[in-house]
């Protein structure tokens, strides 16, 4: 009788935790269900829970006759669920459907759990430390939750950021990441409810009607009232030809189908080509460059779709593509109304019979003539040459990386060269898939490299394989002299240029053919006639045998050769630093494989001087060309938490690179 007693009496308590328990279990099912798209997931949680069977009951039973009335009753008392309304709502639902259960009840059960689970989203304790229970694992796939920012008041709001990069807990309360995060409206509390759940976000990207711009943000460095020149004066005293200049890979989407591999981070929507050009087309409008040099640009949506967008933004364009099979290439735009063009050379990197250059990449220079207004009167400025190129990817290519280089710094200084000798400003960007502090980085900046012995994957610094037995080496010459570039990255031509065409078939030259050698010996055979045939001419006075052997030679000079060396006089420096020292963390243009790095750079023209001590590098200051601002790269953590390049707001594996620079003007 009393056993019957305390089991009547202990009844209610068993019930209440086979309530509760059911309805944390509840819940999680249906926030999986709300969260997958796959058939066999819905298939899976699509039913209600039943009732307790007659089996459970008895083992729920025998469990609390285990583990001691005390610990049941003071867990359900101390318990975060302990909260009056619940138990009694969880209570009357078991009690209210004891029997068989139909399905209207089933739906009602479900609901009302739901809802009393979500009023207890702020409690201390999440429900599986309670219940005893290890956590489901949480679904594949990129997640979106709502993570709470500074408590700051311009930043009191919270952004939608990805959680399967870093968790909400342990979110790194740093300046730049907080100044990159901009709230978006707050939506009212019933139709965006928090997630009481941790690892069980909603896939529920952000609205795109944010601009790109307010949610990964990126500060303008403006350097032209911080920088003064040789005389002291600020960069803005004097009247200036200012400008501003975007170095964009805009990924291809024909290069990223074939590794689709490198994108499975990315929800398919966001690859969509559609969906990427209006992205892009936004970062173009709201930047609003003057120049704008892309990479990677595929040729029928260059004509289909970029062309006659960019031209209805005020921009005439240029394009190259790829040699061979390739379907991307190079394109720099500009805007007639700034500047005019001079000329337009492209430049293609393949030659037939070459190993060394045997690869179809491509690049581009435009001399452009800037236009200044007319109420300045008789003034001018100098010419601007620009350049854009996308180097070999290849690691392991460290030698074609250098021959390919040296063509376009060929062509540059054909194109940049003036008639006094010098140069006009120069900008050279682009992909050069080559890191910092790199051999061919330096080359580039220091106008000099010993490559003689350097194993080839060292050039761009991308990968070490130095580990491996076999490694391709340099050797000098780099490359043969029938490229007709010379060791200073400078053709041939310029450096010896050949006889005027009136002076090599004047006159005076072709009087020179009137008597030859062969002319002064018998030909074999001949009949002898006296008179006609038997007489021998005469050698003309003064006529040597080695005067046409020395003209021969004069039309294909010969040019010295550097002994495992290479070098330019083009005077270039980087407009980025490739460090954020704000915040100790490099600078990152693209993350491939998710390792953030730097391959993407702007350099300019600038005056070089040496600070007095060899070991030290070269330092620069403003020539003709003037740096007056640059928009800041991100650190790899920020992309990180963007959940890696391309995210829904960057429509390209690559970061754009913008700068602002601006030219003297002087009265002509």
């Amino acid at each position: 009788m009393i056993a019957s007693c305390l089991c009547y009496l202990l009844l209610p308590a068993a019930r209440l935790f086979r309530a509760l328990s059911d309805a944390f279990f509840t819940c999680r099912k249906n926030a999986l269900l709300a969260k997958s798209s796959s058939p066999q997931v819905e298939g899976n949680f699509a039913m209600a829970p039943r009732g307790p069977d007659q089996e459970e009951c008895e083992g729920l039973l025998q469990q609390w006759r285990e583990e001691g009335s005390n610990q049941v009753l003071s867990t359900a008392s101390e318990g975060p669920l302990a909260d009056k309304g619940l138990a009694q709502s969880s209570l009357a639902l078991l009690m209210d459907n004891s029997g068989e259960q139909d399905a209207a009840s089933e739906e009602k059960w479900s609901s009302r759990q739901l809802s009393d689970l979500r009023e207890a989203e702020n409690l201390d304790e999440p429900f599986p430390e309670m219940l005893g229970e290890e956590p489901l694992p949480e679904v594949e796939g990129p997640m979106w939750a709502a993570v709470p920012m500074q408590t700051a008041p311009q930043y009191a709001d919270c952004a939608v950021l990805p959680m399967s990069a870093l968790a909400a807990e342990q979110w790194e309360e740093d300046p730049a990441v907080v100044a990159w995060s901009i709230a978006p409206e707050r939506m009212p509390q019933e139709e965006a409810p928090l997630w009481p759940f941790e690892g069980l976000g909603q896939l529920q990207p952000p609205p795109m009607e944010i601009p790109y711009h307010e949610i990964l943000w990126r500060e303008w460095e403006d350097f032209s009232t911080t920088q003064p020149d040789a005389q002291g004066l600020e960069a803005g005293d004097g009247p200036q030809f200012q400008f501003t200049l975007m170095s964009y890979n805009i990924l291809a989407q024909d290069l990223m189908q074939q590794s689709s591999e490198l994108y499975l981070h990315c929800h398919p929507d966001i690859l969509n080509w559609n969906y990427r050009f209006s992205n892009l087309m936004q970062e173009f409008q709201h930047w609003d460059p003057d120049i704008l040099c892309l990479q990677e640009v595929q040729e029928d949506h260059y004509w289909e779709q970029l062309e006659p967008s960019l031209r209805m933004m005020g921009f005439t364009c240029f394009y190259k593509r790829r040699t061979g099979c390739k379907t991307d290439g190079c394109a720099i735009c500009y805007k007639p109304t700034r500047f005019r063009l001079l000329c337009a050379s492209p430049v293609e990197y393949f030659r037939p019979g070459l190993e060394l250059l045997n690869r179809d990449n491509v690049g581009l220079v435009l001399l452009l003539q800037p236009l200044v207004p007319e109420g300045l009167g008789q003034v001018s400025v100098a010419p601007l040459c620009v350049a854009n190129t996308h180097v070999l990817y290849n690691p392991r290519r460290g030698d074609v990386k250098l021959a390919q280089m040296a063509i376009l710094l060929a062509e540059v200084d054909k194109v940049a060269r003036l008639s006094d000798g010098s140069h006009c400003p120069i900008i050279l960007c682009g992909d050069l898939n080559s890191v910092p502090d790199s051999p061919l980085y330096n080359f580039i900046r220091d106008g000099e490299l010993q490559y003689h012995g350097m194993p080839a994957w060292k050039v761009s610094g991308q990968e070490d394989f130095s580990h491996q037995l076999y490694q391709r080496k340099l050797q000098a010459p780099l490359w043969p002299s029938s490229l007709g570039i010379t060791d200073c990255c400078q053709y041939v031509t310029s450096c010896h240029p050949k006889r005027s065409e009136r002076r090599k078939y004047g006159r005076d030259f072709l009087l020179r053919f009137r008597f030859c050698n062969i002319a002064c010996q018998r030909p074999v055979g001949l009949v002898l006639m006296e008179g006609v045939t038997d007489t021998k001419p005469e050698r003309p006075a003064g006529w040597a045998e080695s005067v046409l052997e020395e003209d021969a030679s004069e039309l294909e000079p010969h040019f010295p050769r550097t002994t495992g060396a290479i070098q330019h006089c083009l005077h270039l420096t980087s407009v980025y630093t490739h460090f954020l020292p704000q915040h100790g963390r490099p600078e990152v243009t693209t993350m491939p494989l998710g390792l953030g790095t730097t391959v993407d750079y702007i350099f300019f023209s600038a005056e070089s001087y040496e600070n007095g001590n060899r070991t030290d590098q070269r330092l620069y200051g403003d020539g003709t060309l003037k740096l007056l601002g640059r928009l800041s790269l991100l650190s790899e953590e920020i992309l990180w938490a963007a959940n890696g390049l391309p995210n829904p707001f960057c429509s390209s594996d690559h970061l754009c690179l913008l700068a602002s620079f601006g030219m003297d003007v002087t009265a002509s």
